[in-house]
């Protein structure tokens, strides 16, 4: 499958990767014969079964989001593998040989595995306790933007990595990362839609493809036939379905996926529905649901922390993302806005008993 980088924001990855490394803790290089981690840098544990328990992979591990779930789990404890591409090996590579990646307790590893090989992946993740799947099409730059065909990669990539999880037997759970656009772009026209929008909302795929919004299909098809192969293959899966993912400098970090989500975002701001959430609180929510679903949690999360609609709030989207307010607001006025209410009050209640029963 094909990943188009641009040198300069890849570089701001690794960078990232690097002062996130630094700052959390670490690992020294284990050295075993394994052939899939032959031929890139490892940096893993003392093999004793806490430090198997607590391993869990993460896909596309040095993305934007990627980072952020990798540091949430590090400071809870846990050990991660992250699966890389050949570009960011080499980048690793050379922070090993410098000694950054030289750190003290060993819980991170890096591995190389193709998301449209289900047995490079079951490779890629055999001794892990669980999956963090955040994306199938990585395009940073822009070059092409999100088309109709990396919808259908991202389709495919998911379907892969929850095969992939059903024929490792050590794997127990996966956390797919979907989109809050999964759940909000249906027949507005129709009479009896429901006012309030939670986790058991489901886009319709007609009203994407008629609006050509390529980024909701391929996130609304990935869930589903995610969905579809769990149930098959007896996966315990749950997805988190992000709004527009923000935080430090996430337009030139994700420019791809950002213009992708605002497709359409003055139909979403006039509705009420154009929500955002910060990437260190949505790495939180992944880290959470993962736990909560060693108990009871199951299904879907909808995750947001704000809903854009006031005008400062405008003002501040449009500068971070270069598109003129007057786009997004068009001629919406505080009266004929709000059609619908957005509702994360599933994953509130998780992670409110989450995390009191973890700082407990």
């Amino acid at each position: 499958m094909g990943i188009l980088r641009l040198h300069e924001t890849d570089n701001a990855e690794i960078e990232e990767f690097r002062r996130m490394l630094l700052s959390c803790a670490a690992g020294h290089r284990r050295k075993d014969g394994d052939d899939l981690r032959d031929n890139v840098p490892v940096i893993s544990g003392a093999g004793n079964e806490d430090v198997l328990e607590k391993l869990v992979c993460v896909t596309s591990g040095v993305s934007y989001l990627g980072i952020a779930i990798v540091n949430q789990l590090l400071v809870r404890g846990y050990s991660v593998r992250i699966i890389v591409d050949n570009e960011d090996v080499e980048k690793l590579r050379q922070m090993e040989i410098s000694g950054e990646m030289r750190l003290t307790n060993s819980i991170i590893e890096i591995v190389m595995a193709k998301l449209n090989e289900i047995e490079s992946l079951a490779n890629a993740f055999d001794g892990c306790r669980g999956v963090f799947h955040t994306a199938g099409f990585i395009d940073p730059a822009g070059l092409s933007g999100y088309s109709k065909a990396m919808a259908e990669i991202e389709v495919s990539a998911s379907k892969n990595v929850v095969k992939a999880c059903g024929v490792t037997p050590s794997v127990r759970h996966c956390v797919l990362t979907s989109s809050l656009l999964t759940c909000i772009w249906r027949d507005n026209s129709c009479n009896g839609l429901p006012s309030v929008i939670d986790h058991s909302c489901w886009s319709d795929e007609s009203v994407c493809q008629n609006k050509k919004l390529w980024y909701a299909l391929g996130k609304l098809r990935a869930e589903k036939s995610a969905w579809k192969v769990a149930k098959e293959s007896g996966v315990k899966l749950a997805t988190v379905c992000p709004g527009l993912i923000t935080g430090p400098d996430f337009y030139h970090r994700s420019p791809t996926s950002t213009i992708a989500y605002l497709k359409g975002v003055q139909e979403m701001y006039v509705n009420g529905l154009l929500a955002s959430v910060d990437v260190n609180r949505l790495a939180e929510a992944h880290v959470c649901v993962f736990e909560g679903m060693k108990k009871t949690a199951s299904g879907r999360y909808i995750c947001f922390d704000r809903i854009i609609g006031s005008g400062d709030e405008i003002e501040n989207l449009a500068r971070e993302t270069g598109i003129n307010s007057s786009t997004i607001i068009g001629g919406a006025s505080s009266s004929n806005r709000a059609r619908f209410e957005l509702s994360n009050q599933k994953l509130f209640r998780l992670m409110s008993r989450t995390w009191r029963c973890f700082n407990e």
